[in-house]
């Protein structure tokens, strides 16, 4: 009896399902889907330390998803990641919002974040209040959330935007050596430079947070919002958590600030923390001010609605 089987061989429901049990020895194990990490860019600032603080918490992992933070230096750098999909969202403003959609990069704007920008007069200029801007040298950078965020804080004063001079100086670290020298008045600064500057002399005139500004917002591509919309909401439940521990004891953060966060070492004391806020949209009309800001400067050739840019699937 010829033992090879044979084509056309009729085999029995034991042996078929005999055979089907044996094979199944030598299959590779089945593993069970991994998704990607998202991958979300922050910047050295205010805005991303509960981002940071639910990363080292567990606070993801939590939530069961998996976050990698990506930290850039520079805005521009930020953004290029950003439309070449190397990270999936990032920490942004409303300006770069605007910049992506006029460049059609269909990127939606998820939610507010707290950071802090500021005005800082020179302690050799003798400037007390905003009022004593008028007609004074004040550094930023151009045609930016820095200057769009210093004619905010000017217009809550009743000082109008052409009232001063603005000096391009888009590298921070040399515009606050320039604020603390003398060679400008007045400095707009993010924290926690802004922080710094007060605690080398500079005075305090403004900031976004105490008047109600809003700049800062998370972006995310259309595509990760499409795809991955419960992995976000995971992810904002896991910041709403770490934006609350943060709140609950700012001060038990502190050494995170310099440790992880990479604020300079002469702020970790003196640093006041951003009261943070639940993950939630921006106000419409702050949007439009934003869109209106750039139409008057001639930065914004199309015509936008801010409802057209939000996206609040993320938000529980």
């Amino acid at each position: 009896m010829n033992s090879c089987l044979k084509l056309g061989t009729r085999w029995s429901l034991p042996l078929v399902l005999f055979v089907a049990v044996s094979l199944s020895g030598f299959a590779s194990p089945v593993k069970e889907a991994v998704s990607a990490p998202l991958r979300i860019g922050i910047m050295p600032d205010a805005d991303s330390i509960p981002f940071m603080v639910a990363r080292d918490e567990g606070l993801f992992e939590k939530e069961g998803v998996t976050v990698e933070l990506v930290v850039f230096s520079n805005p521009q750098e930020r953004d290029v990641a950003l439309q070449s999909g190397k990270i999936d969202g990032t920490i942004s403003d409303l300006l770069a919002a605007a910049f992506f959609a006029a460049g059609g990069f269909d990127t939606k704007i998820t939610s507010l974040t707290d950071g802090r920008y500021g005005i800082a007069a020179s302690p050799l200029s003798g400037i007390t209040g905003l009022a004593d801007l008028q007609g004074k040298k004040i550094g930023l950078s151009t045609n930016t959330i820095i200057q769009y965020t210093v004619d905010a804080q000017l217009e809550k004063a009743g000082i109008p935007s052409n009232a001063y001079e603005p000096v391009s100086i888009p590298r921070m670290p040399v515009r606050l050596e320039m604020l603390l020298n003398g060679q400008i008045d007045a400095a707009s600064l993010p924290e926690p430079l802004l922080t710094a500057a007060v605690a080398q002399g500079a005075v305090l005139l403004s900031t976004t947070d105490a008047i109600g500004v809003d700049a800062g917002i998370m972006l995310f591509s259309k595509k990760t919002l499409d795809e991955r919309s419960a992995d976000i909401q995971k992810f904002y439940r896991a910041y709403n958590a770490a934006a609350e521990n943060i709140n609950a004891n700012p001060d038990a953060y502190r050494p995170f600030l310099v440790e992880k966060a990479s604020f300079p070492a002469a702020v970790q004391d003196t640093y006041r923390f951003v009261r943070y806020r639940k993950a939630a949209l921006p106000d419409m009309a702050q949007i439009e001010q934003a869109f209106s800001w750039l139409k008057e400067r001639n930065l914004l050739s199309i015509d936008l609605a801010a409802t057209s840019l939000i996206d609040g699937r993320g938000i529980d």
